[in-house]
């Protein structure tokens, strides 16, 4: 019988979304809890959102206290928040400036937007004609403009038409960058690790080629950091592994401290300044509340060690992942605290989810094969043996089941 909860989600909220079958009410830390009060361990971390972990208290302490002094007022008058967080941002990054939006595809949106005025007003390009690479595989969120260079058939199919002026390339592959790129190119955007579509870490060397190929032919590249970054493989963002310094990046996720939704294009000056007042903006992009949130998960993310701590126990969680050799476990892959394990295709992925949830892990498949470990940057060795052991029970019960069938 259905919950009387899960029930009425899904009889009024449209069903874009299918769920595991458990209901959490409460959160601490790397602990997600039940209605029926059953304590989870959470590998999922709302796709890179919770890094600091559930209700970290110096976060929801400035959640609070900000709260009940200021909230909305949006960008048509200065605040005293907003400031202070756009300039720990961009210190701790190296980029010159920063324009704050909600969600992440709003920052890929705002990217976008930049990448194609930059190219006519500085680059050159003639009007309507700036071009846009992508990556096969790619996942930069939802809307319809970003959906249109998707190569997933499922986001696009019913969706179009899509609006033009982009290239899609093969991931991982550099040659074939400097390939696609055309006197019309103005950026190519890219995931340094691609997340969404199954953990994919491209063969290193990749990221630095990338920058190179840009640079040569005066073309902006642009990371997407969104799930990657802020700690998440073990450096504030991801591409740092490669030494580079791209020409802009978005962020998001973790930036709202696991309580809210903020996210941000970076880039340089030139970049930046090819916005005048009324050309973007968003009402509640860069509101008090949020950037007061976000400098408290930027200084705790510091203070904290969370990066570091992401590196070691990263290091740890693969390697153990590594010595289960499940013949249902087909590869290992990831960086930092941003793993995927590809399973076998006899076993949907889905499956061994669920058997996770009853051992009191939760996480979620991707592309049907792929299970996603990507737990809070504070988890401890301790925490994370435990989910190896469930994950080791898992995998032992469904290849029990296989050799029944």
């Amino acid at each position: 019988m259905t919950h009387p909860l899960i029930a009425r989600e899904q009889l009024y909220g449209a069903h874009n979304y299918e769920p595991l079958p458990v209901i959490l009410v409460r959160g601490e830390g790397v602990y997600v809890w039940d209605d029926a009060g059953k304590r989870y361990l959470d590998m999922m971390s709302a796709y890179s959102a919770v890094s600091h972990g559930h209700c970290h208290p110096k976060l929801v302490k400035a959640l609070q206290e900000q709260a009940s002094q200021l909230n909305i007022v949006s960008r048509a008058f200065y605040t005293n928040k907003l400031g202070a967080f756009l300039e720990r941002l961009c210190t701790l990054s190296g980029f010159d400036k920063a324009l704050p939006m909600n969600t992440g595809a709003e920052a890929v949106e705002t990217a976008l937007k930049a990448a194609r005025k930059w190219a006519y007003t500085v680059k050159g390009v003639p009007t309507d004609q700036a071009e846009v690479i992508a990556c096969a595989g790619n996942f930069h969120g939802r809307t319809i403009t970003i959906v249109g260079m998707s190569t997933v058939p499922q986001y696009k199919t019913g969706f179009g038409p899509f609006p033009p002026g982009f290239k899609i390339i093969p991931y991982g592959d550099a040659a074939q960058l400097e390939k696609a790129i055309t006197p019309h190119t103005a950026a190519f955007l890219v995931e340094p690790i691609i997340g969404e579509g199954g953990i994919v870490v491209p063969p290193p060397g990749y990221l630095k080629a990338c920058a190179e190929i840009c640079k040569k032919h005066n073309v902006l590249l642009i990371c997407d950091e969104i799930q990657t970054g802020l700690g998440r493989t073990g450096k504030l963002f991801a591409y740092q592994h490669e030494g580079i310094q791209p020409d802009g990046i978005v962020v998001g996720k973790a930036l709202g401290g696991g309580l809210l939704p903020i996210s941000v294009f970076l880039s340089r000056k030139e970049v930046m300044d090819v916005f005048t007042p009324g050309d973007h903006g968003s009402t509640f992009g860069g509101n008090p509340l949020a950037a007061t949130v976000a400098l408290a998960a930027l200084n705790v993310l510091i203070e904290e060690n969370l990066i570091e701590k992401a590196a070691v126990q990263g290091r740890y969680f693969q390697e153990q992942l590594k010595r289960l050799r499940s013949p249902l476990i087909k590869e290992v892959r990831g960086r930092g605290l941003l793993i995927g394990i590809e399973v076998d295709a006899r076993y949907p992925a889905r499956q061994i989810c669920l058997k996770l949830l009853q051992h009191g892990i939760l996480t979620k498949e991707t592309h049907g094969s792929v299970i996603r470990i990507a737990p809070p940057l504070i988890i401890t060795a301790e925490q994370i043996d435990a989910v190896l052991q469930a994950c080791k029970q898992v995998f032992a019960e469904a290849e029990a089941e296989l050799r029944l069938r």
